[in-house]
């Protein structure tokens, strides 16, 4: 049996609009909070058995057309040699950050032995609801994980990656090209271990110009996403009036922030499927409300190739009963 959210990623017509969201395992659910109040992050994160349970919550509330396992887009920076923490009130905090272009050639770890865990976790998911739902993995993309370890954590606008591309030309591309050989590697090692989806999150690419973007990171999206052996999903935000270059990286499915006119987009993208792309804000409204908004994009989209997902995460305070009502729009459709 071939999932409706695989079978929407590569381009065919579907009853009804497969349905995920991104962050869906997260600290919206009350039950999240309550196992993380027993585990540090990284500690959640590399223990298969507590991120099994932590990926499969979203999937006993609402059933979604794909569960996304629960990780982190840093992770991957494990076998560079980066180590890493998220800090309360803080966020991600690398503790050994880029301070210049020496640190920008990396020693090189192994995928299979530095992110092992992570093999498990996608052994147990296909084990417990692999022929039930897509199981979907992810890495981090070159920029967004440059942005974290040149700043040596969340940063405004990215000004030290922005500065150290600036500075250092050659350096942030052999940065950014190590960090590429890595990904594409971690990518075709989840699909290995049964992920039927991967998802390339370069978040921050978008507030590079246009021309760094076709220079420097075009080119590694191009090289991490071709010829993988199961479709994938590229995600920039702030990329309206530049889907033209998500086209080009040879993603499977364009994944669109919520700052995209879905209609428009399909019109700019062809036959691309999509995904996306209520804004997350909108789970806040009344579920009436939700359903309606929902419905509209879902309208707008199309019934082929659209995986309808947030343009971007769930809000950590967004109510279940929103994320609930999402959901089942999506599967109240009949074609």
């Amino acid at each position: 049996m071939t999932h409706l959210l695989v079978r929407a990623a590569r381009g065919e017509r579907t009853e009804r609009p497969p349905v995920w969201l991104m962050r869906q395992a997260g600290r919206h659910i009350p039950e999240y909070r309550e196992i993380r109040a027993d585990y540090e992050f990284r500690e959640a994160i590399e223990t298969p058995e507590v991120a099994t349970r932590i990926t499969l919550l979203p999937w006993e509330l609402y059933e979604p057309d794909g569960v996304v396992m629960f990780s982190d887009i840093l992770t991957v920076l494990e076998p560079l040699g980066f180590d890493y923490h998220l800090e309360s009130g803080v966020g991600p905090v690398v503790e050994n950050p880029v301070e210049g272009p020496a640190d920008a050639e990396r020693p090189r770890g192994s995928v299979a032995e530095d992110l092992d865990f992570v093999g498990s976790l996608l052994d147990n998911l296909v084990e417990r609801v692999g022929s039930e739902t897509a199981i979907i993995g992810f890495a981090g993309g070159p920029f967004t994980l440059a942005s974290y370890a040149v700043a040596g954590g969340a940063s405004r606008n990215h000004g030290p990656v922005r500065r150290f591309r600036a500075r250092h030309p050659e350096a942030f591309r052999s940065l950014l090209s190590a960090f590429a050989d890595v990904v594409r590697e971690y990518l075709e090692y989840q699909a290995d271990h049964g992920a039927d989806v991967v998802q390339l999150f370069d978040t921050y690419a978008g507030v590079l110009s246009p021309a760094d973007y076709r220079e420097f990171v075009l080119p590694l999206h191009r090289e991490i996403l071709s010829d993988l052996s199961v479709p994938s999903i590229v995600f920039v935000r702030n990329m309206a009036g530049r889907l033209d270059s998500l086209d080009a990286t040879g993603a499977d499915v364009v994944g669109l922030d919520w700052t995209v006119d879905m209609a428009e987009a399909r019109e700019t993208l062809g036959d691309r499927p999509v995904q996306g792309n209520l804004d997350p804000q909108h789970l806040f409204g009344p579920t009436d409300f939700v359903r309606e908004r929902t419905r509209a994009v879902i309208d707008a989209a199309g019934p082929r190739g659209h995986i309808l997902n947030l343009g971007h995460g769930v809000d950590r305070d967004t109510p279940v009963e929103s994320v609930r009502a999402f959901v089942e729009t999506a599967k109240s459709i009949s074609r």
